[in-house]
């Protein structure tokens, strides 16, 4: 008589489907997300606008103007502003370009003497300087691409209007922010609908104590670069120091290395030794600011440690590019001001691995400030039994 193979139990099978389950939805939405990669970083960056127009918004709403034509207000002096300031730079880039090309058989000239007399080496470049003069084949090159660069500005607004996505999303999150928070909290208990609000809160004044703190270093750059600029005698000081300190700032990554290209091209239609200079005086700030600027005004605006920081901006950088470069520190301040909410802090026992060492060492049988002592931790304190206790130390179980 043969008996027949054991069932699973019920609960067994349920198990297995619901892994299958779990692991089908799982691919099918990580499918889902890779082709929409693009819509989502699109989502991203005009959530991260809104929030930062949400503060003058508000402001305007609360002196009678309609919440959607606060908006739009908002949003066309961005438009305006970034046009004219783009428009302008692509007008100084175009002029010292066409200068660049009438003085560098000049400099290519000079450049031969010099090697002859100092290492009695000949260079025939004749033919080179023939193509640099007027009507020669590399002159009309650059001729034509600062021609070209006059329509910068108006290319880059073309752009700019390219991206009516972001610009459409950010407008309706925004306009239309009070009913779509009325609608997610809708469908959520109190309780969450708090916390849903507080992270909203939290995030809209993370992305303004970025965009704070990304306008002070702008501002410190734009005078640093200025008086570099103006020593160096180059033209249009104050442009280029506001074009070094805008795009160095709000570029992520790489903004400094298109910054600096501009100046040191201008510098080099000049003289190429100030080129040289310009080189140096935008390497000595940027450590400067690295070191000195950016980790103070990162720790008062966002409250987060450089390291934090500099690591984060190099993760999105790694998964989001340019885009998660400049998402990523309103995006982890918003998270850490989120769960330091729910962290218990405990008092900090004493050590020397705890005490900087820029501080001077404490006194024999005195107790550093803020530290919790042996005897302390090990014996109960001293109350008086007819009254309250003078002094107490609460542990933490």
């Amino acid at each position: 008589m043969s008996s027949s193979p054991p069932k699973l139990p019920l609960w067994v099978r349920q198990a297995i489907l619901w892994w299958w389950g779990v692991l089908v939805v799982l691919w099918l939405s990580l499918g889902v997300v890779r082709q929409l990669r693009g819509l989502l970083i699109q989502l991203a960056l005009a959530l991260f606008l809104s929030f930062a127009m949400e503060p003058l918004v508000d402001r305007l709403g609360r002196r009678g103007v309609n919440r959607g034509v606060a908006t739009g207000l908002t949003m066309l002096l961005l438009v305006i502003g970034v046009a004219a300031f783009l428009t302008a730079m692509g007008s100084l880039i175009a002029t010292q370009l066409r200068q660049l090309a009438e003085d560098l058989p000049g400099y290519l000239t000079s450049a031969e003497l010099w090697a002859e007399e100092r290492f009695g080496v000949e260079i025939e470049n004749a033919d080179l300087i023939e193509q640099l003069q007027a009507g020669g084949q590399a002159s009309e090159y650059l001729s034509g691409l600062a021609d070209n660069l006059v329509g910068v500005g108006t290319g880059l607004l073309s752009g700019v209007f390219q991206l009516l996505t972001i610009g459409l999303f950010a407008y309706y999150l925004t306009a239309d922010g009070p009913r779509l928070r009325q609608s997610i909290c809708s469908v959520l208990p109190p309780a969450r609908q708090l916390e849903v609000l507080r992270v909203w809160e939290l995030a809209i004044n993370k992305t303004g104590a970025f965009i704070s703190s990304r306008v002070i270093l702008a501002v410190i750059s734009a005078v640093f670069h200025w008086v570099a600029f103006a020593v160096l005698d180059l033209p249009s000081a104050v442009p280029l120091a506001i074009w070094v300190g805008v795009i160095s700032q709000f570029i992520p990554v790489v903004g400094i290395y298109i910054a600096g290209v501009v100046p040191t091209l201008i510098a080099l239609g000049i003289d190429p030794t100030k080129a040289l200079w310009v080189i140096v005086v935008l390497v000595v700030y940027q450590q400067i600011e690295n070191y000195g600027l950016q980790p103070r005004v990162t720790a008062q605006t966002l409250d987060m440690h450089p390291a934090v920081a500099f690591a984060a901006v190099l993760a999105g950088t790694a998964t989001f590019g340019a885009s998660g470069a400049l998402l990523a520190l309103p995006f982890l301040a918003t998270v850490q001001s989120f769960i330091s909410a729910y962290i218990a802090r405990h008092n900090v026992v004493e050590s020397r691995l705890l005490t900087s060492t820029d501080t001077a060492p404490p006194e024999a049988g005195v107790e550093p400030s803020g530290a919790i002592s042996h005897d302390a931790m090990t014996e109960p304190p001293d109350t008086d039994l007819d009254g309250p206790a003078e002094e107490q130390i609460e542990g933490d179980g």
